[in-house]
């Protein structure tokens, strides 16, 4: 494990930028990176895709008006210690502060990495109470940090108790455990987890570039898939990482042929001292429309941005339709370029409502 940058140094030649950040500085985000993840770093290359990620630069130290340690808001929608609930359906629960690996993109550094550990067991009987009492929530997030640095007995007590008030809540195991370190995730893990079946779980994973897509991670998520646990991968949009569209059709490829859903394409949210991973969403769009050329549509993510202040999700897409040309007639443009029309029905056919 790598977690100084004494540590760092001694396996890779660090630029003027990356010995410029000061980690003894309280403020700073910690360095944390494991060595399955060190592993895949090119030591020779200093602009590394991976090695961009994970280690952090005095540009970390550089402050936006706009940027926040909160800019989901979440902290306004937190209904108990640890539960989130910012959307009406489904809701979000901090399960640990602790993570395999600090990624330098991190939204929660607020939370991430601050000495609070995992829940407790009041914590956990609080927020199941919370689910309880609000029936429209039908999807929980464990996430935190990284759910998965919790043991099996501790992972086993949280789901329990959750199905316990709710054994129709389908769950979202939210990780970065098989990019980061994925001797983590065993058999007995799984089964542990398909144990509660009596709701579905997803694997909710982040892959942003395809050489994290090593041959252990792949055996790491094809453990949950076989176990009928789907998995959908989050990607984070970032600059000199994957911004470029031959690594993004390669990644989501590579994801589909491995039985991982490319689920979303993140653009980087305003969080402080990560102004320069982050893309501009113009350069985004670009890559979003040839993407739509390239990509059938299962391997093709949603590209979206998460708006500051709570705003939620909203998908950030090339537009195709033109317009209205006449009454019932829509014009659209396809990705290569090409026009065509479509034809509303006519109004005075009879219609009937679906039973």
């Amino acid at each position: 494990m790598i977690d100084t940058k004494e540590k760092l140094a001694s396996r890779l030649s660090l630029t003027q930028e990356e010995e410029a950040f000061d980690d003894r500085d309280s403020t700073a985000f910690p360095i944390k990176i494991p060595s399955h993840f060190m592993a895949l770093i090119n030591a020779d290359d200093p602009t590394d895709a991976l090695r961009r990620q994970v280690v952090p630069t005095v540009y970390e130290m550089e402050r936006e008006a706009w940027e926040s340690l909160d800019p989901l808001s979440e902290v306004a929608h937190t209904k108990s210690s640890r539960l989130i609930h910012r959307y009406a359906s489904r809701a979000a629960f901090l399960t640990t502060d602790v993570c395999a690996i600090h990624c330098r993109h991190c939204f929660r550094r607020r939370f991430t990495s601050t000495a609070q550990g995992a829940a407790s067991r009041e914590e956990i009987d609080d927020a199941a109470r919370y689910l309880a009492d609000h029936r429209e929530i039908t999807e929980l997030l464990l996430t935190g940090g990284d759910v998965l640095t919790l043991s099996d007995e501790a992972l086993e007590e949280m789901i329990g108790a959750f199905r316990a008030r709710r054994a129709d809540l389908v769950i979202r195991i939210c990780t970065r455990m098989p990019a980061a370190h994925p001797a983590r995730i065993t058999n007995a893990l799984v089964e542990m987890i398909k144990g509660f079946d009596s709701a579905p779980f997803y694997l909710m994973v982040q892959f942003n570039h395809p050489r994290e897509l090593s041959a252990e991670a792949i055996k790491a998520v094809a453990r949950f898939v076989d176990h009928g646990i789907p998995a959908m991968n989050q990607t984070v949009l970032l600059r000199g990482v994957n911004d470029d569209a031959d690594v993004l059709q390669e990644l989501c490829n590579a994801l589909v042929f491995n039985r991982i859903k490319p689920y979303y394409l993140f653009q980087g949210d305003l969080v402080e001292g990560t102004a320069h991973l982050r893309v501009p969403i113009g350069r985004g769009l670009e890559l979003e429309a040839e993407l739509r050329r390239r990509l059938s549509g299962l391997a093709m993510p949603t590209y979206a941005v998460d708006l500051p202040e709570g705003g939620g999700k909203v998908p950030l897409t090339t537009h195709y339709l033109r317009g209205e040309v006449q009454p019932g007639v829509w014009e659209f443009e396809n990705p290569d370029g090409e026009r065509r029309r479509y034809w509303d029905p006519p109004t005075d056919r009879s219609s009937s409502t679906p039973r």
